[in-house]
């Protein structure tokens, strides 16, 4: 069996590519690329001429195992998505799973990714963050989405349509209208734009100082604490454990933090969670 590379490529900027990528693709016996259209003009100007093969949303169940049959006859196999890195918010992650079942050897290459390129520069908080990728469409899911992690005192990142910008920001300051959030547009690119200014500035902003174009990174500065109010008040017990089991901690580290967070001892909260007398 062959080995599977995970290849960044430039999210704007084509000076951004590394040796190592370009390398890569050209000794690869195989590019999965999301669009064969975007992959052969950074193949052209890179002189790679590796065979190309589509691999994306609509066709990932079926390419998947094709691609996995390629790797099981010693071919290698790059896969690159339209811009970044491979998985994040893009397709690939059944491709990996299945090649971590297969023993096939996967090999990650990094590049630019646009969520820590526009965090760097936004002036927010940047030790602890939470990517969402992209939001539901639909105004009352993205909504619920944003209530439950706008609440936590993580950086938030996320990616939106230009289509979508003004949606979301409106949906963000129905929740915290002071909130401080980044745009990142056009990133690497000519016309880089990252602002950072409150949820109401920002809105105010949008199509004038700001064009409504390209592919936006939003960033959201996690929750700050009130002075004498704590973020969980008015929660019950089972209420803030879960808070927390939804930001992926386990139950038993749930009540641990919410016994720091509330002073109490552990098995208080255990006992008053699992409602046992």
């Amino acid at each position: 069996m062959a080995d599977l590379y995970l290849v960044g490529t430039p999210i704007g900027n084509l000076d951004d590519m590394t040796f190592r990528a370009i390398q890569t693709l050209q000794s690869a016996d195989v590019i999965a690329c999301e669009d064969t259209r975007v992959t052969k003009k950074l193949c052209h100007h890179f002189e790679i001429t590796t065979p190309l093969k589509s691999y994306h949303e609509h066709n990932k169940v079926q390419m998947t195992e094709t691609l996995i049959t390629i790797l099981k006859e010693g071919k290698s196999i790059a896969l690159v998505s339209d811009a970044g890195l491979p998985l994040i918010s893009d397709p690939g992650y059944e491709l990996v799973v299945r090649a971590r079942e297969e023993g096939i050897h996967i090999i990650p290459i990094p590049g630019p990714n646009a969520g820590l390129t526009a965090l760097m520069a936004s002036g927010l908080p940047s030790f602890t963050y939470t990517f969402l990728g992209f939001l539901p469409r639909k105004a009352r899911e993205k909504e619920a989405i944003l209530k439950e992690r706008m609440f936590q005192d993580s950086t938030l990142l996320l990616y939106e349509s230009p289509f979508r910008v003004k949606d979301t920001l409106q949906v963000i300051a129905k929740i915290d209208s002071k909130r401080r959030v980044t745009l990142g547009r056009e990133l690497t690119k000519k016309f880089e734009q990252i602002t950072t200014q409150t949820v109401e500035v920002l809105l105010s902003q949008l199509e004038t100082d700001i064009p409504l174009k390209g592919e936006f990174v939003m960033i959201i500065e996690g929750a700050m604490p009130e002075v004498g109010h704590q973020w969980y008040e008015g929660l019950t017990i089972d209420e803030h454990v879960t808070r927390y089991i939804n930001q992926n901690m386990k139950p038993k580290q749930a009540i641990k933090k919410v016994a720091d967070d509330r002073d109490m001892p552990t098995q208080k909260v255990y006992n008053l969670y699992h409602h046992i007398d």
